[in-house]
């Protein structure tokens, strides 16, 4: 529990789904030159620029990303995830994250609605906050954003007491 003289500092995990730990070598007409690591780099000096703390991930195993996201409910105030071929696929990573009850943000780094018709369904987007798709690695630094803000937005709609229409 943080005290009113403590500092809290927001935390998020960052979850890279099956496949992208090939970045910058798969399919670069796609994904681009980026590494997974220059991605990571991104993320971090990013948390440091915005004062959050950032844990980030990556797993091929469906069951890794279940396993993570369950135990987000502890220690995490969010979730970033880019479930790759997951997407479309897991009912299982769905209901991690309806279950975890942490606002969670889909990242994806094409435009999956631009492409082949079995990847226009998302089975994350329905429990996620927000989905953030076709702006390549920046995707990740936009839902970084999106997710502190609307965690700050909700920290301070807590706190506010809320006024009614009549005089004391």
């Amino acid at each position: 529990m943080h005290g009113p003289a403590e500092s809290y500092m927001v935390r998020m995990l960052v979850l890279h789904g099956p496949n992208l730990n090939l970045l910058g070598t798969r399919e670069r007409s796609l994904y681009g030159p980026t590494s997974l690591k220059a991605v990571n780099d991104a993320i971090a000096r990013l948390a440091e620029q915005i004062g959050i703390q950032v844990e980030i991930r990556q797993s091929n195993s469906e069951g890794d990303l279940v396993t993570w996201i369950q135990e987000a409910r502890v220690g995490f105030d969010g979730i970033i995830i880019n479930p790759a071929g997951y997407t479309h696929t897991s009912v299982a990573i769905r209901d991690a994250i309806a279950a975890a009850g942490l606002p969670t943000v889909e990242v994806h780094l094409t435009n999956i609605y631009q492409r082949e018709p079995f990847r226009h369904r998302s089975y994350i987007a329905g429990v996620a906050l927000g989905q953030i798709a076709g702006f390549g690695p920046t995707g990740y630094l936009l839902a970084m954003r999106g997710l502190l803000d609307h965690l700050k937005s909700t920290r301070t709609a807590r706190r506010t007491p809320r006024r009614s229409g009549g005089k004391a």
